[in-house]
């Protein structure tokens, strides 16, 4: 044998040892990937009763929604009248209303008056200890 055949099986056997050390993290990284499309199925199994059990969710809250909305129009329509009736009151009965208070205001202010100048004073609605 030539020193040229030793070196050409030294090189042989080298090349051999590096296919198999690169060939084990290849399989590892096969067997990781066959676990991976493993899980991403089940994960693709579970979402479909999830998915369909979002679609009855949302078709629930939908019906609900509507109903607030209705509401929402009641209650609407229930204000609108409540101040169109202040409104009504105000105009009918809030300017007589106003005379009324203004006239009686008046009237009680005249007779107070009206006793002071006739010389009997107000009586005194504080009273006084008596002392023993």
């Amino acid at each position: 044998m030539s020193v040229g055949q030793i070196a050409a099986i030294i090189a042989a056997v080298a090349f051999v040892i590096l296919v198999v050390l690169l060939a084990i993290p290849l399989l590892k990284l096969g067997r990781t990937l066959d676990e991976a499309t493993i899980a991403i199925r089940k994960a693709h199994e579970g979402t479909e009763p999830l998915l369909s059990d979002a679609n009855v969710t949302l078709t629930s809250v939908n019906t609900q929604l509507e109903r607030v909305d209705g509401m929402t129009a009641s209650a609407q329509a229930v204000a609108a009248n409540t101040k169109a009736l202040t409104t009504l009151f105000t105009a009918t009965l809030g300017g007589p209303l106003v005379k009324v208070a203004a006239l009686s205001y008046g009237l009680r202010k005249a007779q107070q008056a009206r006793k002071l100048k006739n010389g009997s004073p107000a009586k005194s609605k504080s009273k006084r200890s008596v002392r023993a």
